[in-house]
């Protein structure tokens, strides 16, 4: 592995997280070794604004360059950044709901507002669009984070919140890709399996992933397509190229967390059939640094076409525009008859 922040040095084919508020310096040298790819915040590591500044200015010194830090701010139950400090949203599918005909204008103003809050802090990617459609029988972890239960007003909206996130300069990522949302148990506890046919995937959960096909970044789901193959998606090389060819996303494509239970095998297999299925780079969270370790051990230095890929994605970082927050603010609250952040 190369050390951090040397200008031809490929990118690890990773991205990690830290354990606390600041980095420790084990964490400072195991990051410069590594030379992850990117990092991601959870709640642990978020205290105040200048705290957060500073733990990604941290992050991006040990890597020498101006590394993307992405973050779960999707809204409702799953959001980082949490009041008094930042903004509470509804769950998406409330959000929607509330808003009716204006969803679509709603939730680009919504993720503009938040896009604003992350790039404050140094934070410059954003783990949504989730464009998984909804159904009956969805399992409650998912279910009310989705955006609607057909497919083109689920890629409509999912359009609308990764043009609010880039116009923020926020990378969107969007998820999960090929389509968690038939899925009636939570892949963080176990795998779930889906039987329905190639065709009807195709038609429904497909069908927003290739609506968004051009957008930068995408995190692939932790469930089995026995139509497809027996392995989860994200180890599945029959499945990845599905996505790539039948769904048409070139973009960067990362795995969701490997520690989650959908996955079996140690932390090393599963990163590396990961890879070899045609992943492009591996998310591990939640670890000690010794998991953190094995992980970037064995996915290595990213291949020419991930980190062209990789390259191709942060050249979508853009400065931005000005904006009148609180005009949003009251725009979107006429929209959803109440305040916007509740």
């Amino acid at each position: 592995m190369h050390s951090g922040g040397h200008p031809l040095s490929r990118f690890g084919a990773t991205i990690l997280d830290a354990e606390g508020l600041r980095l420790t310096a084990e964490e400072k040298r195991f990051f410069a070794q590594a030379n992850p790819f990117g990092f991601i915040l959870f709640a642990r590591n978020i205290d105040t604004p200048d705290q957060v500044r500073a733990l990604c200015a941290e992050m991006r010194d040990a890597v020498g360059r101006n590394a993307p830090i992405t973050i779960d701010q999707e809204g409702g139950r799953v959001q980082r950044l949490r009041s008094p400090t930042w903004r509470e949203w509804l769950p998406a599918l409330d959000h929607v709901t509330a808003s009716g005909e204006a969803a679509v204008e709603a939730m680009y103003l919504r993720n503009r507002i938040i896009a604003q809050e992350l790039h404050a802090l140094g934070i410059d990617s954003n783990c949504a669009p989730l464009v998984d459609v909804a159904a009956p029988a969805t399992h409650d972890f998912l279910k009310n984070r989705c955006y609607g239960f057909d497919p083109d007003s689920v890629a409509q909206i999912g359009r609308a919140v990764a043009d609010g996130l880039l116009d923020g300069g926020v990378l969107p990522v969007v998820k999960h890709i090929p389509g968690h949302g038939r899925a009636v148990v939570d892949s963080h506890l176990d795998l779930p399996v889906v039987s329905a046919g190639l065709d009807e995937l195709d038609r429904v959960d497909f069908a927003p992933f290739r609506a968004l096909n051009d957008l930068p970044m995408g995190m692939t789901a932790h469930l089995v397509y026995d139509a497809v193959d027996d392995r989860p998606a994200t180890t599945s090389p029959v499945m990845m190229q599905v996505i790539r060819d039948q769904i048409g996303f070139d973009g960067l494509v990362m795995t969701d967390d490997i520690s989650m239970k959908a996955l079996k095998g140690s932390l090393g297999q599963i990163a590396q059939e990961a890879l070899a299925a045609g992943c492009d780079v591996i998310l591990h969270c939640n670890g000690t640094l010794d998991a953190r370790r094995e992980v970037a051990e064995a996915a290595g230095e990213m291949d020419d076409l991930a980190q062209r890929r990789a390259e191709t994605a942060l050249a979508q970082r853009k400065t931005p525009d000005e904006v009148d927050i609180p005009a949003l603010e009251a725009k979107l609250g006429a929209l959803i008859g109440g305040p916007g952040n509740v």
